[in-house]
């Protein structure tokens, strides 16, 4: 009597598994999959909203997007993408760099605010993200960038682009003339002092993986940032800057503390 009374009483506990329903924080079930408001809430908020849009509209829009997305998935999943090695490698990478950020993140609300003679400090020693902000447009080579040698010296001394590409064709250098615009505020500090320095018309030169661009600024848009929004500003990139030290901080006393075993021909060089 006990055991059949046991077998119902299961059963009974399963059934409302077994048929969900969508209500309280299910927003949908797609087979058998639920949707969670959270989840849509999320959506939403990452949308762009359109100024004056219908709020019932941009819902349910969102709502049937996680209804694709969900079918997708699902599709993915039987047929097993998400057990091969590439779909494992890439999960893989995406948690590890989620992981990473989230330290930092932790790491960085252990930090102090910085003060108002910090941030004072910051924007005068930035002046190309705050006072002197611009938009700068540019007159660009990208090239191959040749070892050290003959060909690296005669490139570091031209002074001007049209020099520079008299030097990529003697030496049958191929590149590309190009033109962009970019915003001062994201030019790192140590080029932009490079920078300021230079004669008008002579161009700067940054790496990019084995090739180089080469830059000269034909017009400057001054776009200097209004003062009530420039300590905001600064504060956050202060605490980036706080984050990434602290970050570092403790790569190094975890380097120090582990234990690291390379395979033959795979050790960094002694130093």
């Amino acid at each position: 009597m006990q055991l059949k009374i046991f077998t119902a009483f299961t059963v009974v506990l399963l059934l409302p598994a077994c048929a969900k329903k969508p209500e309280g924080q299910s927003v949908a079930i797609v087979n058998g999959e639920e949707i969670t408001a959270p989840q849509l809430n999320a959506a939403l908020a990452s949308a762009q909203a359109v100024p004056g849009a219908n709020k019932d509209q941009a819902r349910a829009r969102a709502l049937q997007g996680l209804i694709d997305r969900t079918l997708l998935e699902q599709q993915a999943r039987s047929e097993g993408i998400d057990k091969s090695p590439a779909f494992l490698e890439k999960q893989r990478q995406m948690n590890q760099e989620l992981l990473i950020n989230m330290l930092a993140q932790r790491l960085g609300g252990t930090a102090q605010l910085p003060s108002d003679q910090e941030v004072t400090q910051f924007e005068a020693s930035h002046p190309q993200m705050f006072a002197k902000r611009e938009m700068w447009t540019l007159e660009e080579i990208r090239f191959h960038m040749p070892p050290s040698g003959p060909i690296l010296q005669q490139i570091d001394a031209t002074k001007s682009l049209q020099a520079l590409e008299d030097v990529l064709k003697a030496n049958h250098i191929d590149y590309t003339p190009a033109s962009g615009r970019i915003d001062s505020a994201v030019v790192p500090q140590d080029l932009y002092g490079k920078i300021v320095t230079l004669p008008a018309d002579e161009p700067f030169v940054v790496p990019v993986g084995e090739d180089a661009v080469a830059s000269v600024i034909t017009a400057r848009d001054p776009q200097p940032v209004a003062t009530d929004q420039a300590r905001s500003l600064a504060i956050a990139a202060i605490r980036r800057q706080q984050t990434a030290s602290l970050l570092k901080g403790r790569l190094k006393t975890l380097r120090q503390s582990a234990k690291i075993e390379y395979q033959t021909g795979y050790a960094p060089p002694k130093s």
